[in-house]
């Protein structure tokens, strides 16, 4: 509600957002801005003015003029002046309230009360501006003496008396009431400042509180600052922290602050748990990848630091068993998940052995498909998922980005799992960034790949048969005096749970579901894959080149070998085999990375040509089109213009005969002596050589004589 004499502030402004009711006259409120030298009233409706309160657009503030002044301590001149301003606002405002507030006649209400008081109408303006803007009392027209004086300057002091603020040691009470209205100005620069992206402290926060209701704008010069309220008009940081605590909402907080994503993982209720939403080993299984922590050597020269592993896991939600696992250098991508599958449904005591580590099927007896897989979007993003969920019947689902919570138990076992080899393996990471004169960790690297997977080994057969602590155990575990073990687990919900476990009796078939996909061209030449010709006996039997010429098949392949191809059938299980062709020859046995580079390469280069094709055609163009003009030249100088055309054409054979003797004896070869400098032999027409040349009688001995002249001026033969 809209009151009188009261002072708002709008929150949408930084300029002229403070005012004051002046008057309320039914549904119509009058204000003026607490800005400026002069202010005059404005007139709104109370109902708009409500409405901004309700949406917190305009709060009420404290009046920032509300001082309590005593006449012993005000000088004489400043009553005088304050009494006789007072004098002429309550004759104008008893007089002429109605023409003050009425725009169109507070000019002329302002002219008069200038002439009955022998004043400047500015000074009128001035006087009824402070009368409104301070309060509408008496005391609100003193001069702001406070504000004289030399500010910055020097002062010359005298023995007189002292300068400067006299000390006080009297007690001010610190703080206001907080009353709604200063509940709302909290919540107000809460929302503003605090839940922000910032992430403004909760002391800027109220700094931001006090300058912009509890302080007043003044100029230094150009430079605007803030004078803020004594301590007995302003709320306390304390109380101001009491509210914000009582107020407070952590989740908006958090979410506003920082994100929603950072609210789900770190700060959100664990009211459940991962094992609630399983029914038994298999139903759900989380695969997760990490770089290790540890620095490796190459396998054939240990001088040779090859950098940090990629360590793929698959477990099992239910059991909190390692299924499977992944140590290389692929990934973390769809080429080390590939690898990690195909190890979870492999015989452990079969991969175990190939490290020379024996172990019994009991101690990691999983090999199985789960009903669902629960990973990242990264690498479960299309490749082969599609034929994983359609022939082999598993569910896909991917977190969302920055989720790392919702897989959280392989996430805490990659903890575990870096923190002991941190403690114990040479090249391990000791501490994220190096400071100068440390070691360099990864001068200590010692370990190459397979020994670094037999740790990786050892490390998972150990957490298997380790108590997990906090596990929710049920009454019939409990009751069964169960061990919260994986492998106890495993073999306990096996037996009394239903599960969903799925056993693969063709790793074949598993693979080639798990292999990546791609479009193959029949061609002519073959079929045609990433710019590779593969034959098959089965395309060549059934005349694929000639009856399906330029149509796309699916085709399976393995990027670390390219030498085949699988063309899969439709029952997901079969296929076909198709063979590198001599034409890709020598692409055998690369990997499909090294073949797209050396092919972009091919293009770079290509590319690059291109411009020197292009200039050197235009240069030759440039040297031909030069020869002809010259040529055209030569025969508009050298021809005569009374010859005629049918002259010119009728002896082109007796021509073409002159010419060919001439340059038989330019080409000839000598093998007996060099070339030297004397001058070359004429040859003399006989009468054998004149019966070459006389097959017309119509030949022109005026242009015979002059290609003998000629040739004799080529030769260098004298006249």
């Amino acid at each position: 509600m809209i009151f009188y004499n009261h002072v708002y502030q709008y929150t949408d402004r930084e300029e002229k957002n403070r005012i004051r009711v002046i008057e309320i006259d039914s549904d119509v409120a009058y204000f003026v801005e607490l800005h400026g030298d002069t202010s005059m009233p404005k007139k709104a409706f109370t109902v708009d003015l409500e409405a901004e309160m309700q949406s917190d657009i305009l709060l009420p503030i404290p009046d920032p003029f509300a001082k309590s002044y005593s006449d012993n301590d005000l000088t004489e001149k400043q009553i005088q002046i304050r009494d006789e301003d007072w004098t002429i606002v309550t004759v104008g405002w008893a007089n002429l309230k109605d023409d003050l507030l009425n725009k169109k006649l507070r000019d002329e209400a302002f002219d008069r009360l200038a002439i009955q008081n022998d004043i400047a109408k500015i000074k009128v303006k001035r006087i009824f501006s402070r009368f409104w803007q301070r309060g509408l009392n008496k005391n609100a027209l003193l001069p702001d003496y406070m504000y004289s004086g030399g500010k910055g300057k020097e002062r010359i002091l005298t023995t007189v008396a002292k300068v400067g603020r006299p000390r006080k040691y009297t007690s001010i009470e610190n703080g206001i009431n907080t009353t709604e209205e200063v509940k709302k100005q909290f919540n107000y620069v809460i929302k503003k400042y605090y839940r922000k992206k910032e992430q403004l402290s909760l002391t800027d926060t109220y700094n931001y509180l006090l300058r912009e209701f509890y302080s007043d704008k003044y100029y230094e010069g150009n430079i605007l600052k803030f004078k803020v309220w004594d301590a007995s008009r302003i709320p306390t940081y304390t109380q101001f922290y009491y509210w914000f605590k009582k107020l407070e909402d952590p989740q908006i907080d958090i979410q506003l602050r920082y994100s929603s994503k950072e609210f789900e993982l770190k700060h959100r209720p664990i009211l459940s748990n991962s094992t609630l939403e399983t029914d038994g080993p298999g139903t759900r299984f989380q695969i997760d990848a990490t770089i290790a922590d540890v620095y490796l050597v190459s396998s054939f020269d240990r001088s040779l630091i090859i950098g940090r592993p990629i360590v793929y896991g698959v477990i099992d939600v239910y059991s909190r068993m390692i299924t499977g696992i992944y140590v290389g250098l692929e990934g973390p991508s769809w080429l080390g998940a590939m690898m990690t599958l195909d190890n979870m449904v492999m015989n452990k005591g079969e991969f175990c052995a190939k490290y020379d580590i024996a172990i019994e099927e009991s101690q990691w007896p999983a090999h199985h498909l789960s009903e669902i897989i629960i990973a990242d979007r990264g690498e479960f993003e299309g490749y082969s998922v599609e034929n994983l969920i359609n022939n082999l019947n598993v569910k896909i689902e991917n977190t969302s980005p920055y989720r790392g919570d919702l897989k959280g138990i392989i996430e805490r076992q990659f903890r575990t799992i870096n923190g002991k080899i941190k403690r114990k393996a040479p090249g391990a990471i000791q501490k994220e960034y190096r400071e100068r004169g440390d070691r360099d960790y990864r001068l200590d690297a010692s370990l190459n790949l397979e020994e670094f997977t037999k740790i990786i080994i050892h490390l998972v057969l150990h957490h298997n048969q380790k108590i997990i602590d906090k596990y929710p155990l049920e009454k019939e575990m409990i009751a069964d005096k169960l061990t919260a073990t994986p492998i106890n687990l495993w073999y306990w919900g096996i037996e009394n749970k239903k599960g969903r476990l799925q056993t693969v009796t063709d790793q074949n078939v598993m693979r080639l579901n798990l292999l990546p996909k791609g479009n193959a061209k029949i061609t002519r030449a073959g079929i045609r894959f990433k710019g590779l010709f593969y034959g098959s006996e089965k395309a060549l039997n059934e005349k694929w080149y000639l009856k399906f010429k330029k149509q796309s098949i699916e085709v399976v392949y393995d990027p670390r070998n390219m030498n085949q191809l699988y063309i899969p059938h439709t029952d997901g299980r079969s296929f076909d085999t198709c063979y590198l062709l001599e034409t890709s020859a020598q692409f055998k046995g690369s990997f499909f990375e090294e073949i797209e580079f050396f092919q972009d390469l091919r293009e770079e280069l290509k590319k690059e040509e291109t411009v020197n094709q292009k200039e050197n055609t235009i240069n030759v163009d440039v040297e031909i089109e030069s020869i002809i003009s010259q040529a055209v030249a030569q025969k508009k100088s050298t021809v005569p213009n009374y010859v005629s055309n049918s002259e010119k054409v009728k002896d082109i054979r007796v021509n073409r005969q002159a010419e060919k003797i001439m340059n038989r004896n330019y080409e000839k070869f000598n093998l007996v002596e060099k070339v030297s400098e004397q001058p070359a032999q004429v040859i003399e027409f006989t009468s054998k050589n004149r019966q070459i040349e006389e097959p017309s009688k119509k030949a022109s001995s005026r242009r015979m004589e002059k290609l003998k002249k000629k040739r004799d001026e080529k030769y260098g033969k004298d006249e």
